[in-house]
């Protein structure tokens, strides 16, 4: 086992592994997430972090997928507030393919070799390590993929832009 695996087995470490990939981000971050729950990436630290990686310089970015962009903004999430605030940084689609609506897993990855796999969304058990670039490889070859599929979410824009 790798120096830099993290170990999940419950929420508060599911957390933990969270934050771990979020602050050794550098500039860039992916999050695919099919349903953006209350609970996920929306503590105080998670949500500073997406700030600092959004707002880090020249070459920061934030580029989220999710299924259901209405129902998180009706819920509030903390990470739709970031979207709209920053929208040139931190962008937000929706996949439209039956295929890629059907994707089940959830996973973060960033752009130091890090990454946070849930291989179903609706449970705790995950994969993180915060250097396996060959283990992250597919999944962001796959991300880009329905990145490239996907429409932008155009309900969640402030009203007036």
């Amino acid at each position: 086992m790798s120096g830099s695996r993290l170990e999940v087995t419950d929420r508060a470490s599911l957390d933990a592994a969270c934050l771990a990939v979020l602050s050794a981000t550098r500039h860039q971050l992916v999050i695919y997430m099919p349903v953006l729950e209350t609970g996920q990436l929306d503590t105080d630290a998670m949500t500073d972090a997406l700030r600092r990686i959004a707002t880090g310089g020249r070459y920061a970015g934030i580029r989220i997928l999710i299924h259901d962009a209405a129902r998180a903004l009706r819920d509030s999430h903390r990470l739709i507030a970031l979207c709209q605030r920053l929208p040139s940084n931190v962008q937000l689609r929706v996949p439209q393919e039956t295929r890629d609506l059907a994707y089940a897993s959830a996973f973060l990855l960033n752009d130091a070799g890090g990454f946070l796999f849930r291989p179903d969304a609706r449970r705790i058990d995950a994969r993180a390590d915060l250097d396996a670039p060959a283990e992250r490889a597919p999944l962001q070859g796959y991300f880009d993929e329905v990145w490239e599929r996907s429409l932008p979410a155009t309900e969640i824009r402030p009203l007036g832009v």
